[in-house]
């Protein structure tokens, strides 16, 4: 994608400033002329690219807004050092001192941009990864800072000693950059698409910083470096190639649509961490027993070496009590997981149960039905004849049994009715208080109070009046049955939760022996001849068949609870609910 028009004017500007640069030490001899010409455009263009990657920030998001604003600060370190050798030299026409207190800026630098390689945005990461990733981060940045203090800070202010200082720092600091190069490595080849040649971009600026660093520091041992000699244009390209970087990704934003990790992915910026902490106590063997530095330089670093446990332990051992909450949270939800895993099993036996059951029930109440009309026709015949009273006594204990088994195929074949039903909105209050209406009769006879608790404005559902009005009067009907010796109260609520509404039946009887068996096809404790136990089974296949869910639970106070739970009716529910009713007649 082509840069607009103010990108553009920038990039040859930058590019320009680096080719004055390589041309100075060609045209100027080496003085004061120079070293301003070399500071002052070097400083120009780490703020340049400071600026180009810091605008990155606010056009992006999530880890690839951490990633910019890490890597904008790591820029802005060596940016401010630079300013600071600029004022030596410049302002102050003084040499820069060796050893530099500064010096710790730009070593450190580094130790951001770690950290944005360290975020990985490439990939998609959850709240727990960024956590931990984030403590690795600071464990590897206390471990750099004990690096320096341990090999640098002790000639520089303990037993300041320049050729030991300096050897030193350009090994550590040659370390430091190599890890960075590695770890941009290791992004570079994990990722894809723009990010991958994000990163690689970013691996050729920094190689030809740190060829160019290397160099310089060469020749800064053998007294032929000089600011705005030849061995600062590498450091000038490597500036002006990361500003190309901030620009062209601020033109060109990357795509945030992140690929999710390997299992292995990330595990090794842990390892790192726990290999730096395991490299303290051979720094402290190293330091007991190296007899070549002075004693104060041994105590020093024996100190820091201490401390360094100290702070890297106490991390570790926060980042172990992270991962066992962690652990025990995915612990908890492992189990929440199983028991809902165990309720929709009950659920499925128990659907497969009085499906297969209905087809049954359905095919033999049929051909019952034939001979108990023949037997009903006959016995009816019967009766007109002229029977003694011992007789017709017999005839009609015949037609009250013939009666009863007809009652019973009739609440068979209504268990086994496959027919779908006629769903329109329905409000659930009206038919609660529809079914309270209709059962107050049974419940003025048995002196059994009624206690109504309807939500105003409850939500819609989608069903089928007919057999939800079967529902809440057979459950009320159950209940006073099991009110008759004990119970007073019978309480029906409804309220809404979250997607659905649920209507409760609560009364103050002497409850369920087995509430987990309820639903079970003839199930009843009714004694025989009162109940065929088929009443509960048709209300689970009818509420079931709304998308719903209904339980029976004995109360800690005493006496049985129903809980009926519908979803709410919507648009997009009515259109699920009438496929899968052409679904079920297909």
């Amino acid at each position: 994608m082509p840069l607009p028009r103010l990108s553009k004017i920038c990039f040859f500007a930058v590019c320009a400033l680096v080719v004055l640069q390589a041309a100075a030490p060609l045209f100027l001899h080496q003085g004061y002329t120079l070293v301003v010409v070399t500071d002052i455009g070097q400083s120009i263009l780490l703020i340049a690219a400071t600026v180009a990657l810091g605008l990155n920030i606010f056009k992006n998001r999530g880890r690839t807004r951490a990633f910019w604003a890490l890597m904008t600060l790591g820029l802005g370190m060596w940016m401010v050092y630079q300013c600071i050798w600029s004022y030596w030299e410049v302002i102050l026409h003084k040499d820069v001192p060796n050893p530099f207190s500064a010096d710790i800026i730009v070593f450190l630098h580094l130790v951001p941009m770690m950290a944005a390689l360290a975020l990985q945005p490439h990939f998609e990461h959850d709240e727990r990864s960024t956590r931990l990733g984030s403590l690795d981060f600071v464990l590897l940045l206390v471990w750099w800072l004990y690096l320096y203090f341990f090999a640098i800070f002790p000639w520089q202010y303990i037993n300041p000693q320049e050729v030991a200082y300096s050897k030193n720092w350009n090994g550590l600091y040659l370390a430091e950059k190599i890890a960075f190069l590695v770890g941009l490595c290791l992004v570079w080849k994990s990722s894809t698409g723009a990010w991958r040649s994000t990163y690689a971009q970013w691996f050729r600026a920094v190689l030809i910083y740190g060829l160019g660093s290397y160099v310089a520091n060469w020749a800064i041992v053998r007294n032929i470096y000089y600011s705005g000699s030849i061995y600062d244009i590498p450091l000038s390209v490597s500036m002006a190639w990361i500003f190309a970087i901030g620009i062209g990704a601020f033109d060109s934003p990357i795509d945030q649509s992140a690929t999710r990790p390997r299992t292995t992915q990330g595990v090794w910026v842990a390892r790192v961490g726990m290999a730096a902490i395991f490299s303290l106590p051979l720094f402290a063997a190293y330091s007991l027993f190296d007899t070549s530095v002075p004693d104060k330089v041994r105590t020093f670093r024996m100190v820091i070496t201490l401390g360094s446990m100290l702070v890297m332990g106490s991390m570790v051992f926060l980042k172990q009590h992270l991962l066992d909450r962690e652990l025990l949270h995915l612990l908890r939800g492992s189990q929440e997981s199983f028991d809902n895993l165990q309720r929709l099993q009950a659920q499925l036996v128990q659907s497969e149960k009085l499906a297969s059951l209905g087809q049954l029930v359905g095919g033999a109440a049929h051909e019952i039905n034939n001979p108990l009309a023949a037997m009903m026709g006959y016995c009816e015949l019967l009766l007109t004849t002229s029977l003694n009273p011992d007789q017709r006594s017999l005839a009609e204990k015949i037609s009250h049994q013939i009666r009863r088994t007809k009652t019973l195929v009739a609440n068979m074949l209504s268990f086994a009715k496959q027919s779908p039903a006629h769903k329109t909105s329905l409000d659930l209050n009206v038919l609660a208080e529809t079914a309270a209406k209709l059962c107050q009769p049974q419940m003025s006879a048995r002196n059994i109070q009624l206690r109504t608790d309807f939500t105003p404005g409850l939500a819609r559902v989608f069903g089928d009046s007919n057999q939800l009005l079967q529902v809440c009067l057979h459950i009320t009907n159950n209940a006073l049955n099991a009110m008759d010796e004990t119970g007073t109260m019978l309480s029906v609520s409804t309220r809404q939760v979250d997607d659905f509404v649920v209507l409760e039946y609560s009364d103050d009887g002497p409850g369920m022996s087995e509430p987990d068996r309820v639903f079970d096809p003839f199930y009843t404790t009714r004694p025989v001849g009162q109940g065929t136990g088929l009443g509960l089974s048709a209300c689970y296949g009818i509420v079931q068949e709304h998308a719903g869910t209904i339980k029976c639970q004995n109360r800690p106070e005493g006496g049985a609870q129903f809980q009926i739970r519908l979803p709410i009716h919507t648009k997009a529910f009515e259109t699920g609910a009438a496929s899968a009713v052409v679904n079920s007649a297909i």
